[in-house]
């Protein structure tokens, strides 16, 4: 496993960075030795009692809120609670922390163009396309598209084939809401059963094709309806980690007032609240229809640098760079 570290590139500055990897050893230590010499304990651990237990260790306890929640982390992780709805007092463990509800509609603006594609997530992503693989190799990127989809899934099999894909993760500090990142039609819906695995880029290294093996929950969007962006069936994969113990369906149109259930035929509007990842880190995946969008240029390009070091460019043995991103700012656009 990599000793090196992982860096990301700012999208507002350029600059390349050094990512603070919670967990980081331990993390590592699971995914080579545990892995290789105790595989019984490691399919313990990556499994939901003891991630959920995990997960209460680190973000329910008093005592984690002051080994987590305090001012150094804070300042550490660079959130920013001026952002958020609740006072600075109600954040007594990193729970409330991680679950915090900003005022995204003032601090995350969202582009005007009706073809504008959003981001989901506060998160570093990586662009790439399908064109030529649909089933994506191991050791050459995230997942295998027929196992991502699931067994439910593969009605959508041959409409996501040469597409293109945005793999969003969240890091532990980000805001864990996601939002919509299309407008469209719910024609699809449904969970798909899997392990914990850790989104930790030294763990996404180690596991083949870790996305489509955890447990997710998939939602298919037509946008091709009144009101909609226009780009024909979008994916959208919410993929829970070590230490998530759920992706919470909560999607409303106005602000975070009256939440409901994801169901089959509610329109979504874009860039509105949708699902919450318990605490931790976690990732969404996008998936578009062929020669339907196109990939912002500096998102492309920035995928493809060869001066940042990257943990995925080690493990994979080519140029895989994430940027960092804002929810609901431009990622792409429809194609004329």
């Amino acid at each position: 496993m990599h000793d090196q570290p992982h860096q990301y590139v700012d999208r507002h500055t350029a600059r390349v960075l050094d990512e603070r990897l919670f967990g980081d050893r331990i993390v590592r230590f699971l995914y080579s030795q545990t892995r290789e010499q105790a595989p019984a304990l490691f399919r313990m651990v990556t499994g939901p009692r003891v991630s959920e237990l995990l997960g209460y260790l680190n973000f329910d306890l008093p005592l984690a809120s002051h080994l987590l929640g305090n001012q150094k982390f804070l300042r550490s992780t660079g959130v920013d609670l001026s952002e958020c709805l609740s006072e600075a007092s109600h954040f007594t463990t990193p729970r409330r922390l991680f679950e915090r509800q900003i005022r995204y509609w003032e601090c995350r603006k969202m582009p005007a163009d009706s073809d504008a594609i959003v981001s989901p997530a506060d998160a570093r992503v990586v662009v790439g396309s399908l064109a030529g693989d649909p089933v994506l190799k191991i050791k050459e990127t995230f997942f295998v598209l027929d196992e991502l989809l699931g067994g439910p899934g593969r009605d959508w099999l041959d409409v996501f084939r040469g597409g293109t894909y945005a793999i969003f993760r969240l890091t532990p500090e980000k805001y864990h809401y996601n939002h919509t990142p299309v407008a469209g039609r719910v024609v699809d819906f449904y969970p798909v059963t899997g392990a914990y695995h850790s989104c930790n880029p030294a763990a996404v290294v180690e596991v083949a094709t870790p996305y489509s093996k955890n447990k997710r929950v998939v939602t298919i969007i037509d946008t091709d309806v009144p009101g909609g962006t226009h780009v024909g069936l979008v994916a959208m994969i919410e993929v829970v980690a070590l230490m998530i113990g759920d992706v919470v369906s909560c999607y409303s149109s106005a602000y975070y007032q009256e939440p409901r259930e994801i169901g089959m035929g509610l329109f979504l509007e874009k860039g509105q609240p949708k699902s919450l990842f318990r605490p931790g880190s976690s990732t969404t995946i996008l998936l578009f229809e062929r020669d339907r969008i196109d990939i912002a240029p500096d998102l492309a390009a920035n995928t493809r640098r060869t001066d940042v070091n990257s943990r995925y460019t080690a493990g994979f043995g080519q140029p895989i760079v994430e940027t960092d991103v804002a929810v609901r700012s431009l990622i792409a656009s429809r194609r004329p």
